[in-house]
């Protein structure tokens, strides 16, 4: 015998038990796809001639298979399993501040209501600069591990050292972590005198009773007309789609169905007792409306329910099944798509293993014109369908088409104010701005009406903007692209003002009264 053929049959000797239990496990032939990746993978693990990692060997060849279906059939780590969950699932464990870095250190924009930081004095304004006697403050340690570090099991401790302008001793308090809520709703307020406004953010576990809680509020405040702000909701949980929409429809109207080729049909339908059944909803809608927040959209528009009024929304009518893996990781399979109440399958064309393409989709309806003129939208008759009340024509096959097109202006958003935006300049000065001023800015404004009202920002805030900008080699092309800037600059400037000063609600109420979308909505209302 050779030395080459004793080589090879020394090598097949030693796969002999892989096969077996490969066979064995799976119950696969010895012409099995399956027996054909276990020799695959045992034989790079054992041969290559550099050592191999194999749980990095295994998950690059889940994702191969995976990047070559749809654009939304993924694999996650446990790592990333952790952190897509948390905004979802509604709470993390942590000590309930929220902050922000200004110049290498950690300030506290705002306390979370009745969280473990609230309860034991931290105050808007304080700047964390030690943690567990660590040094976080001015060693370029970055938000990532400044989180982990802030961040732990309920119950446990933390020792903080904290920095509080106007006190020259350094003050330390020991925190005890808990369940910190992660809010889906972002804001919730009656934008006039008798139309309430709520945007949810996302679809958690917990948008169901946040929703609920919203329309209480509103309604005790003589709502009459709804506001559905779903902009830029990427999506989430299909059941917290369901109950939403339950609350605005009727007893027994379809809201959504699934189906695939293994998956049999499966209908979700309100059952009673919504809040919200008679009185006016107008949803609004933009590009990055999507999967979760199409459905609602959805079921509104194909019942008559409302008005939607918007952009054409994302397009992504796919349902995934999660599948959790034993080491903790996580493939999200799509096992089905959702239809409407009318049938329409509202889910984008894509090739598969092209996900790129696929995801630079809005920015092709961008250079198209479609986001500008609703002519550029273009449906095939094979593709339309009927509301079910008023027997209204809608389309399928990609996003749900709004009721009342807004066009984007894209004079407001320049290449100046991006690249701002994008270096944090805006965030950082104006950060700046209110930690310089924040009782004084309390003491004139009490309220908010009075801030809304008669608040402007300052010329030196601009200007030290500017000057930020310039350092970082960011100017405007010219004087008239510095005028386009300024009036989204100030209007954004001030929103965030409100935030940092009261809440979300106050920043949104700033922003919507020059959002082009809310605006027609209230116009739409008014006739």
């Amino acid at each position: 015998m050779t030395m080459n053929k004793r080589l090879l049959y020394i090598a097949l000797l030693g796969l002999i038990p892989y096969i077996s239990f490969a066979q064995f496990k799976f119950g696969a032939s010895e012409k099995s796809p399956l027996l054909k990746l276990s020799y695959a993978e045992q034989m790079i693990k054992d041969y290559y001639v550099e050592s191999v990692d194999e749980n990095k060997l295994v998950e690059d060849g889940i994702r191969g298979m995976l990047e070559k279906l749809d654009p939304h059939s993924t694999y996650s780590t446990p790592k990333e399993v952790k952190e897509m969950n948390e905004p979802l699932q509604g709470n993390f464990e942590g000590i309930g501040v929220q902050f922000n870095m200004v110049e290498d250190t950690l300030l506290v924009i705002q306390t979370v209501s009745g969280g473990p930081s609230e309860k034991m004095g931290i105050l808007a304004g304080d700047r964390i600069v030690t943690v567990n006697d660590t040094a976080i403050a001015g060693v370029k340690m970055s938000k990532e591990e400044i989180m982990k570090r802030l961040r732990g099991p309920k119950g446990t401790k933390v020792l903080l050292g904290i920095v509080r302008p106007g006190i020259s001793d350094r003050l330390t308090f020991t925190i005890t972590r808990d369940k910190i809520p992660v809010n889906s709703i972002d804001a919730t307020y009656m934008i006039r005198p008798d139309v309430g406004y709520v945007r949810i953010g996302s679809f958690g576990a917990t948008t169901p009773n946040e929703f609920h809680e919203s329309l209480k509020e509103l309604l005790s405040q003589g709502m009459q007309t709804l506001v559905l702000d779903l902009q830029e909701n990427g999506g989430g949980y299909l059941q917290a789609a369901v109950e939403v929409a339950n609350q605005l429809l009727e007893r027994g109207s379809l809201i959504v169905y699934t189906e695939g080729r293994r998956v049999d049909r499966i209908e979700y339908k309100a059952r009673g007792g919504g809040l919200f059944t008679q009185g006016k909803v107008i949803v609004l809608v933009d590009s990055y409306t999507a999967s979760a927040a199409e459905i609602v959209s959805g079921a509104i528009q194909d019942h008559d329910r409302g008005i939607i009024v918007g952009r054409r929304t994302f397009g992504k009518g796919l349902v995934q099944r999660p599948i959790d893996l034993p080491d903790g990781s996580m493939i999200r399979l799509t096992i089905a798509h959702y239809y409407t109440p009318a049938g329409r399958c509202i889910q984008k064309p894509y090739e598969k293993g092209k996900k790129l393409d696929y995801a630079m989709d809005v920015n092709n309806r961008l250079k198209s014109g479609e986001l500008m003129s609703a002519d550029s939208v273009h449906f095939s008759d094979s593709l339309k369908y009927y509301t079910l009340r008023e027997h209204r024509v809608v389309y399928g096959g990609g996003g749900i088409m709004p009721d009342e097109f807004v066009p984007l202006d894209t004079t407001k958003y320049t290449r100046f104010h991006r690249e701002l935006a994008a270096k944090s300049i805006l965030i950082n000065q104006n950060l700046r701005y209110v930690d310089g001023h924040r009782k004084e800015l309390h003491k004139k404004y009490p309220t908010f009406a009075e801030f809304q009202k008669g608040y402007t920002i300052p010329q030196k805030l601009i200007d030290n903007i500017l000057s930020a900008g310039k350092k970082q080699k960011i100017t405007p092309k010219d004087d008239a692209e510095l005028q386009r800037t300024l009036p989204y600059l100030r209007q954004q400037l001030k929103a965030l003002i409100a935030r940092d000063l009261w809440s979300m609600n106050e920043y949104f109420a700033v922003m919507n009264e020059q959002s082009d979308i809310v605006q027609r909505a209230l116009q739409l209302i008014e006739k």
